[in-house]
């Protein structure tokens, strides 16, 4: 029996997400532990592992635009919209950072851990979805962000610019075309971000970090295109009858706060198939392709909480990532690598607010371990943030341990 196209999209983002989750697992990708490295231990493999895949990526968009195979300027979710909500990137990636290092990684590493049986990821996953869905499915964004977000949005129509796009912004600004500019925009970042991680010792002597950077950088890509592509838009139009279409056959790729929440909404009616998207299957196969790899290698092992504040800053941890990964429209892949790659300003913004809010705990989490009932939260922060050079040497509170 032939498959319908719409069946095939899903079907592949499925195969796709179970080969991204195994590589993930094998290689010990990990957004949130490459900014560990970073901070803790200076260095910079797993950093450059996790550019680098947004640089591969971006190369593959760029080129699959110039030659009109796909445009992923009505993507799901709307990376370059006109409308620029600057403070929901910055506050939105802020308090994913923040949420994913207290509940122990991002959403993929959620999933990951999951397929290797951490019964912890299980409740982070369970919370995230819930407030996930709180703030696409229910009034919880309207009543508590959208008035404030909404006032400091920048229409960027009224300007004269069609969309937050980099090259888009620097058309209006310089008359330059477009086209033109994703190409030097594009390969520039591209170039730089290859040559740099290359001539990273803790990088180009792993090779899981050249295998996972070239694989899922390859994988995101591919998420593009078979949603993008020729069978993609043929999958949209084989369901534009419908009064709602699926998300499963949007153009996108893969992420992970927001489809968790969808995940939950095909849970509350497990019948309705128009529920299953490409994010919602991309969850299942993440897992699932970390399953593979932790019970073929034996490393499948059932873990639970320590203690209660073991308890409580997953369940924080779970609330903010929830929350901030849906107002930031993306995750470290949904924005880190899959956003990046469409050259929007947001996805920038809101990649270098995860870091920063992941870096920010790190280091204040790293004070308090370190002077144990010495060290309050308030002296933690204020000596963090002297160490950042974002407030005066005078307001240091803890010598650096």
């Amino acid at each position: 029996m032939e498959l319908s196209s719409p069946t095939q999209v899903l079907l592949g983002g499925f195969l796709g997400a179970v080969a991204l989750g195994a590589v993930a697992s094998k290689t010990n990708f990990c957004t949130m532990g490459a900014v560990s490295d970073w901070i803790n231990m200076g260095k910079k493999g797993r950093l450059w592992a996790w550019l680098s895949a947004a640089a591969i990526a971006l190369a593959g968009v760029l080129i699959l635009e110039a030659t009109g195979i796909l445009s992923v300027d009505s993507s799901l979710p709307p990376y370059r919209s006109a409308n620029f909500a600057w403070l929901r990137y910055l506050l939105g990636g802020s308090m994913f950072g923040i949420g994913m290092t207290l509940a122990g990684g991002c959403g993929n590493k959620t999933l990951l851990n999951i397929g290797g049986g951490n019964l912890k990821s299980l409740l982070v996953f369970a919370i995230v979805s819930v407030f996930a869905f709180l703030m696409t499915k229910t009034d919880f964004y309207a009543v508590l962000f959208h008035s404030w977000i909404n006032a400091t949005a920048i229409q960027l129509e009224a300007h004269g610019v069609s969309s937050q796009s980099l090259p888009d912004i620097l058309q209006a600004f310089t008359g330059i075309d477009a086209q033109t500019l994703s190409f030097a925009i594009g390969g520039t970042l591209v170039c730089v971000t290859l040559v740099m991680a290359l001539r990273d010792r803790h990088f180009r002597g792993n090779t899981h970090n050249i295998v996972a950077a070239c694989t899922i950088g390859g994988i995101i890509l591919g998420g593009w295109y078979l949603t993008g592509g020729p069978l993609g838009q043929a999958a949209i139009e084989a369901v534009d009858w419908l009064d709602e279409r699926p998300l499963g056959v949007g153009i996108q790729s893969y992420t992970f706060i927001n489809p968790m929440g969808e995940t939950l909404y095909y849970l509350s009616a497990p019948g309705d198939l128009l529920r299953v998207t490409f994010g919602v299957l991309a969850v299942l196969g993440v897992s699932l392709g970390a399953s593979i790899v932790a019970l073929s290698t034996g490393k499948f092992q059932i873990v639970w909480f320590t203690s209660r504040s073991d308890f409580v800053n997953h369940t924080v941890g779970a609330v903010l990532m929830g929350i901030g990964g849906v107002l930031s429209m993306g995750c470290t892949i949904g924005q880190g690598i899959t956003g990046v790659s469409t050259l929007a300003l947001g996805s920038f913004l809101a990649l270098g607010s995860i870091v920063f809010g992941s870096a920010l705990t790190m280091k204040v989490q790293y004070y308090r371990m370190a002077y144990d009932e010495e060290a309050t939260f308030v002296a933690a922060l204020l000596s963090t943030l002297t160490d950042m050079r974002l407030l005066p040497a005078g307001l240091r509170r803890l010598d650096p341990p």
